[in-house]
C-alpha cells in the first residue's frame, strides 16, 4: 500500500510538478521572502490554542488523515460550526497561486476532515493574510477530481523519480527553488515532452 500524500506535496505539484519533485524527491529546498512569510503565517494560525467565539469553535493546527484517499497533513485552521460540521480555513501570506493549487489543498483538507468527522463538507475559505481578505471555496465534483489527479501525480513522480521539464514561465519568478530549478536554461527535451506531465509522451 502507498504512504499517504502529503497535502502540501499536492499544492506544490499542482503549482509544478517540478517544484514537486525537487522537494519531495531530490529533497531540494531553498526559502525566498514569499516562503518566510509563509512560514510565519502558518506560526502565527498555528498558535493561539483553541477558541470559541459565536458558536464557532476553532481547531488550529489540526492533523489530518484520510485513509480511504491517501493523504495526511495538518490543517491551519479548523471551524467547528454550531451543529459540529467542521470548515477548513487555511492561511496564506500571499496572492493566490496560479492552476488552483491552493485550492486544491483546501479541498484535499476537506476530504480527509469528511472521513474524519463522517460529514459533509461544502465549502472551505482561503484566508489571505497580506489583504485581511477570506474568500469561500466550493468543493465541487471537479475540484475534488483535482485533488485526487493530483494525488496520482504525486504518487508518478515519488515512485519513479525523474525530475519533470521545467514550467519556464511566469510561475518560476514566484518559486524559491528558481536557483536551483535553473527554468530558462538550455536544455534538450525528448519530442513531445510536457512539463504538466510524468509522461514522457505528452499524454494526459
Amino acid at each position: 500500500m502507498d504512504d499517504p500524500v502529503s497535502l502540501s506535496a499536492l499544492q506544490h505539484f499542482v503549482f509544478c510538478p517540478r517544484q514537486c519533485a525537487l522537494i519531495h524527491v531530490e529533497g531540494v529546498w531553498a526559502d525566498n521572502s514569499q516562503t518566510a512569510r509563509g512560514h510565519q503565517t502558518h506560526e502565527r494560525a498555528h498558535g493561539g490554542g483553541t477558541e470559541v467565539r459565536d458558536g464557532v469553535r476553532t481547531l488550529r493546527a489540526l492533523p489530518l488523515v484520510s485513509r480511504q484517499h491517501g493523504l495526511a497533513g495538518v490543517a491551519d485552521v479548523v471551524e467547528l460550526l454550531p451543529d459540529g460540521s467542521p470548515r477548513p480555513v487555511e492561511y496564506k501570506s500571499g496572492k493566490a497561486k496560479p492552476r488552483l493549487a491552493d485550492e486544491v489543498q483546501l479541498c484535499a483538507q476537506a476530504l480527509c476532515l469528511e472521513e474524519m468527522f463522517g460529514a459533509d463538507i461544502p465549502e472551505g475559505f482561503i484566508y489571505h493574510v497580506a489583504s485581511r481578505g477570506r474568500r469561500e471555496v466550493a468543493f465541487t465534483l471537479e475540484l475534488r477530481g483535482a485533488v485526487l489527479d493530483a494525488r496520482d501525480g504525486v504518487r508518478a513522480l515519488l515512485r519513479g523519480g525523474v525530475l519533470p521539464a521545467p514550467a519556464a514561465d511566469d510561475r518560476c519568478r514566484l518559486c524559491s527553488l528558481y536557483d536551483e530549478c535553473e527554468p530558462f536554461a538550455p536544455r534538450d527535451f525528448p519530442a513531445g515532452y510536457d512539463p504538466f506531465s510524468t509522461r514522457m509522451d505528452g499524454g494526459s
